[in-house]
């Protein structure tokens, strides 16, 4: 089935929810959009029935007003008096039949609008939920970002230190070389320490995106 908006004409509905973008929304927005337009779709309903129900109440009463006020053979006696009182009879339960179609339009429309409210409702406590979760990937992701990069400079201070080691190694006093080596072992923490804090914020943004799932 393909999605018919205009912005993703021509795609398929399940290809929104593939996206190499880690914080893409494009799944949730196509979801919502057809959300939304199913709720127009349904107030569209509602007020067709509604306006159904109106026309066949007017229907209905003018033929049941029709034969009570207009004559139709009341000079008429014996068989044909019988025959057009039987057909008044049948115009006035044509009409009733009509006024009680809308009675059962109005209570189908009825029943369209508490539906409405309710996934109103519901709707909106999903969007509310969905917007703090946007919010929180959106903001582990920048973290877990900032932790990499550090973590990748960390890692480049560790390879300079250790290089500088390898090449002072012979052209340096052993006080120098202890500085060298003190470097390149807090050089090793530090990268150390960032790698465990990017791995951490991994962690998190992964769980963030599994609590997605079943928001």
């Amino acid at each position: 089935t393909l999605f018919r908006s205009d912005t993703m004409k021509g795609a398929n509905f399940k290809d929104n929810f593939w996206s190499l973008d880690i914080i893409s929304t494009a799944g949730y927005d196509v979801i919502i959009q057809h959300l939304n337009e199913g709720r127009k779709n349904c107030k569209e309903y509602e007020e067709f029935l509604k306006e159904r129900a109106n026309i066949e109440e007017r229907y209905g009463k003018d033929l049941v007003n029709l034969t009570k006020k207009k004559p139709c053979g009341q000079t008429e006696s014996n068989t044909l008096k019988r025959s057009l009182d039987v057909f008044k009879q049948q115009v006035e339960n044509v009409g009733q039949c009509h006024l009680q179609l809308a009675n059962v339009l109005r209570d189908e429309a009825r029943k369209m609008e508490e539906f409405r409210e309710r996934q109103k409702q519901q709707r909106k406590k999903t969007e509310n939920a969905m917007d703090v979760s946007h919010k929180q990937k959106q903001t582990q992701y920048k973290k877990t970002m900032d932790a990499k990069r550090l973590y990748e400079q960390r890692c480049r201070e560790k390879d300079d230190a250790d290089q500088a080691v390898i090449r002072n190694a012979n052209t340096v006093n052993q006080k120098q070389q202890e500085k060298l080596f003190t470097k390149l072992a807090q050089s090793k923490v530090a990268a150390e320490d960032a790698d465990n804090a990017y791995q951490l914020n991994i962690s998190v943004l992964d769980k963030i995106r599994e609590d997605r799932k079943s928001t």
